[in-house]
């Protein structure tokens, strides 16, 4: 019998060739159907029996931050859909290598063959270098077209939108030296974290969707028969997609090593695509990507807004679950560090996300370039953001304060 990811690699052609996916032989019929219907199935796979013992199935269990895993009578593990929220703790940490990410890719790409309207890739601030450190964002764009996608979008521009948001809630309600904001839109480990660990904070969280959605629900409202495809380091991202409030922005996540795999199957060579360039983000939006990027993007958008505030951004950040979790403890004991607060599941930001192909420090790097490279300091400068707003009947940046069903979220 087919192992897992044999099955996944014969399916991934298949689906490239246009050949019948119900065909394949040797098959496990649970794995086959995690592959080709992975919305049924929860975002961590389980590939084979669990023959732990009791003691290594309680370490195991004891790994997910969320209490999405639990103990089965019979041996092994069970791991609740509506729980897992698709960290990779318990993946990183399985003893017998059984447990496995789920995969969008065999439905993304049969839907992406067969649309009517137009298929918009939607790419997250941590690209720079997951495709070697010479794919520039053209040559980028220019292979996903060859893919079948008709445009990419940067998820940046997005990012710029929201930061702008942030910024302007800043304004509004931090005004004692004992108001705090949390970062509410970025990762997804960080807000289910807040939502279902310290639901305490929650006060303290803004409602603003994700760049990622904002990316969706724009392409969605400007383009009704688009199809949207996520792509980033991050397994979380298509618990994010699944959520029943977000639901319906984007109809696929896929992770940079995804694809890869793709571009792998098709023989395209990104450093070889011809330039498609295109600058539409800022620099603070494009630098979301690592650690501590939305905490100085919502610091210099917040000195431009008004200058002259008597209470200035004092920001703090965490990355990694251990660390966000210490910086919310000390939170609720009191331990008041600063005013606005980033935490990002992953050590690095997202580009030290599960599924990216560079290192942390490398990806850190190249977005840095990346963000220095942009014409716009902050989303303020930046005319896309204004002439997108417009489009999008906001006639003000003030506007985005309203209660804009585009950009917000009611936890």
């Amino acid at each position: 019998m087919k192992t897992f990811k044999e099955l996944y690699d014969s399916l991934v052609s298949s689906a490239l060739n246009g050949l019948d996916l119900e065909t394949q032989v040797e098959y496990d019929p649970f794995q086959l159907d995690c592959l080709l219907n992975p919305s049924k199935h929860p975002l961590v796979v389980q590939t084979g029996k669990c023959n732990c013992t009791k003691e290594k199935t309680k370490e195991c269990v004891s790994k997910c931050p969320f209490g999405a895993i639990s103990e089965v009578d019979s041996g092994g593990i069970s791991i609740n859909p509506e729980l897992c929220v698709g960290c990779e703790q318990c993946i990183d940490g399985c003893a017998g290598e059984k447990l496995t990410q789920s995969t969008d890719i065999i439905p993304a790409l049969k839907a992406i063959r067969a649309a009517k309207g137009p298929v918009y890739a939607l790419i997250a601030p941590a690209f720079l270098g997951q495709f070697s450190s010479d794919v520039t964002p053209g040559k980028l764009r220019s292979a996903l077209k060859r893919v079948g996608f008709d445009g990419m979008l940067e998820v940046a521009l997005f990012a710029d939108i929201l930061t702008l948001k942030e910024a302007l809630e800043f304004d509004k309600n931090i005004r004692t030296e004992s108001d705090f904001q949390l970062t509410s839109c970025c990762c997804p480990m960080w807000i289910a974290m807040i939502r279902k660990v310290y639901n305490q904070l929650m006060p303290h969280l803004p409602g603003s969707v994700s760049p990622m959605i904002a990316s969706g629900r724009t392409v969605k409202l400007l383009h009704p028969d688009a199809l949207t495809v996520f792509i980033g380091p991050c397994l979380a991202k298509k618990a994010e997609a699944r959520e029943i409030d977000l639901a319906g922005a984007v109809d696929y996540v896929l992770t940079f090593r995804e694809v890869q795999n793709i571009f792998d199957a098709l023989g395209i060579r990104p450093v070889e695509m011809e330039e498609s360039e295109k600058d539409h983000s800022s620099r603070v939006g494009r630098i979301y990507a690592r650690v501590g990027g939305v905490s100085e993007a919502v610091e210099k958008t917040v000195n431009r807004l008004n200058p002259d505030r008597s209470i200035t951004v004092r920001t703090k950040h965490a990355d990694g679950v251990p660390a966000c979790k210490e910086m919310m403890n000390d939170l609720l004991a009191g331990k008041l560090e600063a005013n606005f607060y980033e935490g990002m599941g992953c050590k690095g930001g997202c580009v030290g996300g599960p599924r990216s192909v560079t290192g942390a420090d490398e990806g850190s790097r190249l977005v840095d370039i990346y963000g220095d490279l942009s014409p716009y300091p902050t989303p303020i400068e930046n005319t896309y953001v204004i002439e997108l707003l417009h489009r999008l009947g906001i006639d003000t940046v003030e506007g985005l304060l309203e209660d804009t069903e585009i950009f917000t979220r009611r936890f």
